[in-house]
């Protein structure tokens, strides 16, 4: 029960942190320094990522209807007037090519260099690190960003060439735990005139195939087998981070819409900090 109760806390650091730009893995490895499952070391690895599973599902239920492409109901681009065409939504298409052409990146990276990420680069020094710079760029990028008119305010008028550009700062999060995926996207889109709202959304549509990429990979790389705790332990954590994560992307979409992204970088300088502090004292 108390490995039940430990990923129950973990399910909501992870829901919370998913979609908030403040490194949900980075907080997973944080917490863990201080209520660490008592599961293999592999177990453990493969949890910090599948879990995430449970969070990209709350954004299929929020958004299905902006990402199911098939259907009349709604459907106000149809492949063709009559016939099996009028029940394709080719917009939706056209989205998922874009989310796709955005996921190269941090998938061809993933692949090579996964293993060696995880040896080197997951600990709490590399997270705080990155947990203070990326703070810091969500400071001077907003700051710079002030007064702007966006250049694109809806996901229709995003390119496929912007929608790479976002992926390519996407690889930095999924090379340094502690960036954030989210926090990283963001701020490439903030860049390159993208409203805070579509920058958001497309970063939510984002995180669809890189989790279930990265989670496919955790599990087909794992070679313990599962006991029937270490499924109760996954599955609770996906099911309270998935309700978790219902409430925190609704709050966010509602948040940014009269906020800036300024609280969350001095939230990340701030615990950066302090992790620096206590593992230079420990």
């Amino acid at each position: 029960m108390w490995e039940i109760f430990k990923s129950v806390i973990l399910g909501i650091v992870e829901g919370i942190t998913e979609w908030l730009p403040i490194s949900s893995t980075g907080h997973l490895i944080l917490v863990q320094e201080f209520m660490n499952l008592d599961k293999s070391d592999d177990f453990k690895e493969m949890f910090d990522v599948v879990i995430q599973l449970g969070a990209i599902m709350a954004v299929v239920v929020i958004f299905w209807h902006k990402l199911w492409p098939f259907g009349q109901k709604g459907n106000t681009q149809p492949f063709r007037k009559e016939g099996w065409g009028s029940y394709v939504k080719k917009d939706i298409f056209v989205m998922w090519f874009k989310v796709l052409a955005a996921c190269i990146p941090a998938a061809v990276v993933g692949l090579i260099l996964d293993d060696w990420i995880d040896e080197h680069l997951y600990n709490p020094w590399t997270v705080s690190i990155a947990l203070i710079v990326f703070g810091i760029a969500f400071i001077l990028v907003e700051n710079w960003n002030k007064g702007r008119t966006p250049k694109i305010t809806s996901i229709d008028q995003l390119t496929s060439k912007a929608a790479f550009i976002i992926g390519c700062f996407q690889l930095i999060a999924a090379v340094f735990p502690g960036t954030s995926r989210s926090g990283a996207t963001i701020v490439g889109a903030l860049l390159i005139g993208i409203s805070r709202v579509v920058a958001a959304e497309f970063t939510f549509y984002l995180a669809i195939p890189v989790m279930f990429g990265a989670s496919l990979l955790k599990l087909v790389k794992y070679d313990g087998g599962f006991s029937g705790s270490e499924i109760a332990v996954l599955a609770t954590g996906m099911i309270v981070a998935f309700f978790v994560s219902i409430f925190v992307i609704k709050f966010l979409m509602d948040y940014i819409k009269k906020h800036d992204f300024k609280a969350f970088g001095w939230y990340r300088i701030v615990l950066g900090t302090l992790v620096l502090l206590y593992f230079s004292l420990v």
